[in-house]
């Protein structure tokens, strides 16, 4: 028989293989084992893009897969169970805990409630596992009820052999005062295995009062990964100790009056900015710093409003100056024309910007020398020494940046699908544009993408020279708002003249090449090729930019090559965009875009069984249904067949012999 095999050469590799399947018994069952699981339903995928914070919204489109568990339901009960009765159930499976003190106070029979109940959750339960294999569903299961669950999941009630043994089963979880646990088992059960893997687009920070409640979530989930976003980034280079970054994200906190994150979630002192303002622009009224609130919001009265306009300003000079210096140090960023306060008359109260003269609607600026407008006074020193300080020793927050770290990237590919959050640069002509990321050294595409990933971490190596590590942490600066950013990409961020500046036409941001190539199939193609994706049914999937619904934006882009999933889940933007964003579904049969409404809480869901008002599109439907055969762990899973199949050959024709199990 011919050897189809190197075996000579494969030697080592199979010798370690072999302790692993000692027996050729042992590799052909794990053959019969992989073969089998190559031919299950793909598992179904979640995309999440631009959170900001928004905590109960994430949270509840966690909990019903954005919708995917209503679909299970509707499958499965159809017509024979009534609405409310659905929508029961659902409610159940979300917040199972919270919805159970509300039926124990108004169920007569409880008992029978809870039989029929428990029946309907171990029918959806069995329903959202048939994905995947027992042993993969017996790992998910809680270890109180692994065994029980596992049982009701293989039995059937139609067998009328089985019928008895289930219910007996069930009446006994009753009898012994464990239907309450039982149910918040199982519907958490439910809720895991109804995503089997979760992808975030970048940008959980900012806007929004719980992002640090984000994180603690993500940080137990069971399978997920991130593409790093722009307030990300801000926020990571933050906890690296860039001055420039700390002052961002305390500014966009101030703005939205959001300061829940950062004082309750974090632990971040802001007395000595609430005082240094106080000191500092006690006479100013500071108009152009007022939070970005509704004018309903009633969570802070008239004289916080004011201080915090006061922080807001005061932490906004402080931005400029120390933004000022990075440039002067790194002329290679071609930013040294945002050093505006430069360009300003104090005396006249006006600035000079690209060709014309615009007044100033405020030129009060008591910390700024007129000589020297860029350097700091003693106090702004002393300020930002204690700041720093704040987020160095906060091990919360650096916690969570090393599970931003542990799960993301710049770029992520997965079954054929690439992930990014904002861009990737191209040139006038459509080609990758090459961006200068260390001093001399640039890169396009891929290779940028992979550098920028290097780059970031390396500024939380304890093995990275001074030089790169400093670097390394003045660059997140440069990601935040650098023109050539894949996580900006846009000519210049304008924040000073929205402050400053009245006229409009000061505050445009030119968006780079990337947003006006990005409709055509063609440039998609040509990215998705330089990115390594080779199939013909492939995508690209961003967040970043929210899609504008109401003007009649949409979020399917280049005849279906990409998708745009940000449609505004921070409630910042629901006026701007008319929705409360985008989520996106892969299952087996394809693609499922969802757009969602505003979310009103989980107290509503709970109590009057509301979920989030979703509208789904079909963006893609497969003719077959997709196997994990089609998907990247099929690839796997049959590189590891090949390499069993080799290791039996090696046992057959003696190369290698089997050892006994040992008992």
């Amino acid at each position: 028989m011919e050897n189809k095999y190197d075996i000579e050469k494969d030697m080592r590799y199979l010798r370690l293989l072999s302790k692993s399947f000692p027996t050729v018994a042992e590799a052909s069952t794990e053959i019969i084992n992989l073969q089998a699981i190559l031919h299950l339903p793909k598992a179904t995928e979640h995309f999440l893009a631009d959170l900001h914070g928004e905590y109960q919204a994430f949270q509840h489109v966690l909990k019903n897969a954005s919708g995917n568990i209503k679909r299970k339901v509707n499958e499965l009960f159809g017509i024979s169970l009534r609405e409310t009765e659905k929508r029961e159930l659902c409610t159940l499976i979300y917040y199972p805990e919270q919805k159970l003190e509300l039926v124990k106070d108004t169920e007569r029979d409880i008992n029978d409630w809870y039989h029929i109940t428990i029946h309907r959750l171990v029918a959806v339960c069995r329903t959202v596992s048939s994905k995947y294999t027992r042993s993969k569903v017996r790992k998910s299961l809680p270890k109180d009820f692994s065994y029980i669950i596992q049982e009701l999941l293989d039995e059937r009630s139609e067998d009328v052999n089985k019928a008895a043994y289930i219910n007996v089963i069930i009446d006994t979880i009753i009898d012994t005062g464990r239907a309450d646990d039982f149910i918040i088992a199982i519907s958490n059960v439910i809720q895991r295995l109804a995503i089997d893997q979760l992808h975030i687009l970048g940008d959980v920070y900012d806007r929004g009062p719980g992002a640090h409640k984000i994180m603690d979530i993500l940080d137990h989930y069971h399978n997920w990964d991130i593409t790093w976003g722009n307030h990300d980034i801000v926020w990571m280079g933050a906890a690296a100790g860039n001055n420039a970054c700390i002052c961002t994200v305390l500014r966009l906190s101030l703005r939205y009056a959001n300061l829940t994150t950062l004082e309750d979630g974090y632990g971040i002192n802001l007395l000595p900015l609430a005082t240094f303002a106080m000191e500092t622009y006690g006479n100013d009224p500071c108009a152009e710093f007022a939070p970005r609130i509704a004018d309903h919001d009633t969570r802070i009265d008239s004289k916080t409003k004011r201080l915090i306009a006061q922080m807001h300003k005061a932490i906004s000079v402080l931005s400029f100056k120390l933004e000022a210096k990075l440039y002067d140090d790194h002329p290679e960023w071609g930013m040294q024309d945002r050093k505006l306060f430069e360009h300003v008359d104090f005396k006249n109260g006006t600035i000079d910007l690209y060709g014309k003269t615009y007044q100033l609607t405020s030129c009060n600026f008591p910390t700024i020398d007129p000589k020297n407008p860029n350097q700091l006074s003693a106090e702004e020193q002393e300020l930002i020494e204690k700041l720093h300080h704040s987020f160095s020793v906060c091990e919360k927050l650096q916690k969570h940046i090393r599970t931003l770290l542990n799960h993301g990237c710049m770029y992520g590919i997965y079954n054929n699908n690439l992930l990014y959050h904002a861009s990737i640069p191209l040139n006038d002509n459509g080609t990758l544009k090459e961006v200068e990321i260390f001093p001399g050294c640039k890169r396009a595409g891929l290779k940028l993408m992979k550098g920028i990933g290097q780059l970031v971490r390396t500024a939380f190596q304890n093995d990275s020279t001074n030089m790169d590590k400093t670097y390394a942490i003045d660059f997140f600066h440069y990601l935040w708002c650098g023109p050539n950013s894949p996580l900006f990409d846009k000519a210049k961020m304008t924040t000073f003249e929205r402050y400053f500046i009245k006229e409009k036409e000061a505050h445009t941001e030119p968006k780079g090449n990337y947003f006006k190539f990005r409709e055509d199939e063609k440039i998609c193609d040509y990215i998705l090729d330089a990115f390594g994706v080779k199939e013909p049914n492939r995508h690209i999937i961003n967040g970043h930019v929210p899609v504008h619904a109401r003007d009649g934006e949409k979020p399917i882009k280049a005849n279906g090559k990409l998708m745009v999933i940000d449609g505004g889940f921070s409630q910042a933007y629901h006026k701007e965009t008319g929705i409360a964003g985008y989520t996106l579904i892969y299952h087996s049969r394809g693609f499922q875009l969802v757009q969602h409404e505003p979310f009103t809480s989980a107290k509503d869901a709970i109590l009057r069984g509301s979920d989030i008002k979703s509208t789904t599109q079909i963006v893609e439907m497969s003719s077959n249904r997709m196997l994990v055969d089609d998907t990247d762990i099929g690839t796997e899973l049959r590189s590891q067949i090949a390499d069993l199949e080799e290791l039996l050959y090696a046992y057959r024709h003696g190369y290698i012999t089997e050892r006994e199990t040992r008992r």
